[in-house]
């Protein structure tokens, strides 16, 4: 059955595409979630007059995305992160502190279109994720994760010493 995709559908199509899929398929999910209708021949004619009006348009997403590309490929992303002495980190860093890290470097993009290879991280290192910014233009990130800066024990207890003699200090001048 052919049909034409109201939504971007994963591993299917996109948006406006005429793509063709079983009975079932359509009848039953696509259609009446709202993600596709049927390929007749009218609504054909309507997506060939739609896609025509949407050309113009269209190219100048695709620059602002190529734009948005070229500002991803000049970052430098570190994510910080609890790790343990072999490197293995406590919990994991998935697409949602890729967008984090991005939208804190002033590029917003949302999380679902962004794919980080090989999964979940779970080790200290570097990983690369892929980033759609349109149906035309995907750009690769490079980022890092590192270990997050923590204090010894030592440290915190000099620290704790430190207001402790500050105290004392204030309660002797008054």
């Amino acid at each position: 059955m052919e049909i034409i995709l109201l939504k971007d559908v994963e591993n299917l199509g996109f948006k406006d595409d005429v793509v063709s899929v079983k009975n079932g398929y359509a009848r039953n999910y696509l259609i009446p979630q709202g993600y596709a209708i049927m390929a007749t021949p009218s609504a054909k004619k309507q997506l060939e007059e739609k896609l025509r009006q949407r050309a113009h348009k269209e190219k100048s997403l695709i620059e602002a995305a190529q734009k948005t590309a070229e500002k991803i490929k000049a970052l430098d992303i570190k994510i910080p992160a609890k790790a343990g002495k072999q490197g293995k980190l406590f919990g994991s860093i998935n697409n949602n502190d890729l967008a984090q890290a991005l939208n804190e470097a002033g590029i917003e993009i949302e999380r679902k279109y962004i794919k980080v290879i090989g999964g979940n991280v779970k080790r200290l290192g570097k990983y690369t994720a892929q980033i759609r910014l349109h149906r035309e233009v995907t750009v690769e990130l490079p980022f890092e994760v590192v270990q997050t800066e923590e204090e010894t024990p030592a440290e915190n207890e000099a620290k704790s010493q430190d207001t402790q003699t500050e105290a004392e200090k204030v309660s002797n001048e008054e």
